[in-house]
């Protein structure tokens, strides 16, 4: 049976940068919304336009069906969903998890193992987008779990996300995740020492982006946060420790697979560099600072 307002009840924990929009499309659309985030001033908007503040993840979990998470790290995906006052303890037997924050793609197959273990179904469904994708409700969602419990959500997901595709068994959102991270390490690398080389031979960046923005050069990254960079415009829409992390999981999953990806160490060896200059808290475009 597809989850709907009428039979649903939402928890959503982590309302961040991304979080905030995600759980507030959800909310728009009628279902009953309950939220947790370790700061509740970020949640106070939304707890005023009709989410119900909970102060714990377990009290939440208790009263939720569906529950969302998006946090910051593997460490918080654990201890939100395995610790003693966690989803997993305390959600309710045929409850459906979903795990939309970037993380390891073992931590999520432990996740399953162990929800399945309490008749609990889980989802490791990270997205790609950042706060445009978010607040437009037109995220990637890349799901990994059993087919059964990604249509009885998909209603939630196409609320939030218009590019949804199931990966395949449990762990495949993440891995997925890891592949577009992949893909993005070495294409900012790319936008940054390209703008940094308009810059310095006297071009015109913004003449130059809507030449190379619909030529091959076309990415999301290029059209999206090639514009903020030519601002100056480094505000968060991903934070760059949050890359750094992510570029952790991909290259710790691929070494498990004896892999080599020189381009992702150099990439993260350059955001680690920005990182310990003090500009971690800056969205992940910030990379052009090291060319300028």
């Amino acid at each position: 049976m597809k989850v709907s307002p009428e039979n649903t009840v939402v928890g959503f924990i982590g309302i961040g940068v991304m979080g905030n929009s995600m759980a507030g499309h959800i909310l728009n659309a009628g279902y009953e919304l309950h939220v947790y985030s370790r700061s509740r001033a970020k949640a106070e908007l939304i707890c005023q336009k009709g989410a119900v503040w909970e102060d714990t993840t377990s009290q939440l979990a208790k009263k939720c069906n569906v529950i969302i998470t998006i946090v910051g790290f593997p460490k918080d995906v654990e201890e939100v969903y395995l610790g003693p006052d966690g989803i997993i303890e305390n959600a309710a037997p045929e409850a459906i998890v979903i795990d939309m924050t970037t993380s390891s793609p073992s931590l999520a197959v432990k996740i399953y193992d162990t929800a399945q273990k309490r008749s609990i179904h889980a989802l490791d469904a990270p997205v790609s987008g950042g706060d445009i994708g978010a607040r437009n409700a037109a995220l990637s969602i890349m799901v990994g779990g059993d087919t059964a419990s990604f249509e009885a959500v998909m209603p939630l997901f196409e609320i939030m996300g218009k590019n949804i595709h199931f990966q395949g068994k449990s762990g495949s959102g993440q891995h997925t995740k890891m592949v577009n991270q992949i893909s993005i390490a070495a294409g900012m690398v790319g936008l940054c020492e390209s703008l940094a080389y308009a810059v310095k031979s006297g071009l015109d960046p913004e003449t130059v982006l809507r030449s190379i923005g619909a030529g091959a050069a076309a990415s999301w990254t290029l059209n999206n946060l090639g514009p903020r960079i030519i601002k100056g415009d480094f505000a968060p829409g991903f934070y760059v420790r949050h890359f750094i992390k992510d570029m952790g999981i991909a290259i710790e999953s691929a070494q498990e697979m004896g892999l080599d990806l020189p381009g992702l160490m150099l990439a993260k060896s350059l955001y680690d560099k920005l990182a310990q200059k003090g500009y971690e808290y800056d969205g992940t475009q910030a990379l052009y600072r090291l060319f300028i």
